[in-house]
């Protein structure tokens, strides 16, 4: 039987991958207020494309064998920004230049809930 994982367990489980594979500027960002897609965005840098890729590799495989298997992974071939849907949790992994481009944190105007360096 499959575990069904509440937001907070997956953000964590997020958070344990992220910090595990050495991910740089990880913010998480409560967006229940202004998005109907997702509860949860977490957002990391990766120092090369191929750790960007590593990250969310990990990432996924770790929520599918905690019974939260990704509906989605995104951006894999560039890997200069690879989103991982985990429904209620949305993680980011970016390098560095595209997530400055990006801005996402300003994008969603939020308080950071978390962060780590």
């Amino acid at each position: 039987m499959l575990l069904i994982m509440n937001t907070k367990k997956t953000s964590d489980l997020a958070l344990k991958v992220l910090d595990d594979m050495k991910a740089q500027d990880i913010r998480v960002l409560d967006v229940s207020e202004k998005s109907t897609i997702t509860e949860v965005m977490i957002i990391a840098t990766g120092t090369s494309s191929r750790h960007v890729k590593a990250i969310a590799d990990n990432v996924a495989l770790e929520a599918k064998k905690q019974g939260k298997p990704p509906l989605g992974v995104e951006g894999e071939q560039g890997s200069d920004w690879v989103l991982v849907d985990l429904d209620d949790v949305v993680v980011h992994i970016m390098l560095q230049q595209t997530r400055d481009f990006y801005n996402l944190e300003k994008l969603w105007e939020t308080e950071t809930v978390h962060e780590q360096s």
